[in-house]
């Protein structure tokens, strides 16, 4: 697609394990601490792993009408107040501009799933006449984009991106398309999740998927490492706003980055394995660069999938090398799910704003717990501890079980007069 409209990401909202909102998240990637430990959500007694990535404190009434609160599954909650961050930050109130020309999309790979097993149990013991008329109203993954649209204004398009883990970056992507073609001025678009719920946990684990480091959670996530063994659930949301260069100039608001570039792939291979060769996956790197008019040897950070599984680090890192060959090597590369775990749906809009930071702030992201390489994983991974640099265009890769390869390319914003 020629991208003759340039996208801009003119605000950010966050909910993490790491913080309430997008500077103290920030600042905890960028100190290098791990938002992972025991999970507090239910009784682990049983469960091959007994920790994750929770967002803590998050009391949802404080951000929420109290009505509207508790008629929102977790995941939900936490896009609506995400996006009322983002909001903030870009000084947008859709009612005072033409609604309908503010879309929503916000992915999530779950949606609802504390909410289903929830009433399943008082289905099973209070029978059918007992389960919520909310259930399906707060299961259903559109819900959180629906939610969104509501707490906003927004009366564009709204819709929800099911990609797995590539879901919060296909919201991206695809909001970014909105505005290209022209049916959209603004588009929030991000990922939510709340997943960390029993069946989730034993469902992953069933998988063998999740690592079972009990005895250090917070060094249970170690991508790129040769002792790591599987990855750490986590659970929150981020959402972007993304603006047309028209409108921001309408509006007169500066940008924070823009959003260059975006292509998916799939590996047409496996349900959960990555493709062995690493070739779609690089493909969609490629084209990404390609739509962005960026060449390999421009880019300055790459935040990687990185999930901390044998099999995707090793299939990354064979990808990166494929897709920008010698600059492979002397691109810094982060994990931030080192930190923050992987939020499943949410985690490529999660790892699409931290690129956006570090566009902003000069800082690339450490990959934590990196203490024994992998020799399959000799890539600069930026091991330990945040690195001063200069970052004019980054990208950001999402891989998702289904064979899901979306890829976005971020930039400092230049605004020509």
């Amino acid at each position: 697609m020629s991208n003759n409209r340039r996208v801009f990401v003119t605000g950010i909202g966050v909910i993490s394990p790491l913080g309430l909102d997008a500077e103290s998240t920030w600042a905890g990637v960028s100190e290098g601490h791990s938002g992972i430990d025991f999970i507090t959500a239910f009784d682990t007694e049983g469960f091959d792993t007994k920790f994750a990535a929770e967002v803590k404190s998050f009391d949802p009434e404080v951000y929420l009408d109290r009505k509207d609160a508790r008629r929102m599954d977790r995941f939900a909650q936490f896009a609506a107040v995400a996006a009322q961050e983002a909001c903030r930050q870009a000084q947008l109130d859709p009612r005072e501009k033409d609604p309908y020309k503010v879309g929503v999309i916000i992915g999530s790979g779950i949606g609802g799933i504390i909410t289903l097993s929830q009433q399943f149990e008082v289905l099973k013991e209070r029978g059918p006449k007992r389960v919520s008329p909310f259930l399906i109203p707060m299961m259903l993954a559109d819900m959180a984009s629906a939610q969104v649209s509501m707490v906003t204004g927004a009366m564009g398009a709204n819709y929800c991106t099911v990609s797995s883990c590539s879901s919060g970056a296909d919201a991206l992507g695809q909001g970014w398309e909105m505005i290209v073609r022209g049916q959209e001025d603004i588009v929030l678009a991000g990922g939510s999740e709340a997943p960390i719920y029993p069946v989730a946990v034993a469902g992953f684990n069933a998988l063998r998927a999740l690592s079972r480091f009990n005895e250090d959670p917070k060094k249970a996530s170690r991508p790129f490492d040769m002792q790591r063994d599987g990855f750490v659930m986590g659970e929150g949301s981020a959402v972007l706003v993304l603006e047309s260069e028209d409108s921001l100039r309408r509006r007169g608001v500066s940008p924070l980055a823009e959003l260059r570039g975006y292509a998916a792939t799939s590996d047409a291979h496996h349900l959960t394995e990555p493709g062995p060769t690493g070739e779609s996956a690089a493909r969609a790197m490629k084209t990404a660069l390609s739509v962005a008019g960026v060449d390999p040897s421009e880019v300055d950070y790459l935040n990687a999938h990185g999930t901390s599984t044998p099999l995707n680090d090793r299939q990354e890192t064979k990808a990166i090398k494929l897709a920008l060959g010698e600059d492979a090597f002397r691109i810094p590369i982060s994990s931030t799910k080192s930190m923050t775990g992987h939020l499943l749906g949410s985690g490529g809009a999660l790892e699409a704003a931290m690129c956006v930071m570090t566009l902003q702030r000069g800082l690339v992201p450490p990959t934590i717990n990196l203490a024994e390489p992998d020799p399959e994983c000799d890539l600069d991974y930026t091991p330990n501890q945040a690195r001063k640099a200069t970052v004019n265009v980054a990208m950001s890769n999402s891989f998702g079980f289904g064979g899901h390869n979306s890829v976005l390319v971020l930039a400092n914003p230049q605004l020509i007069d």
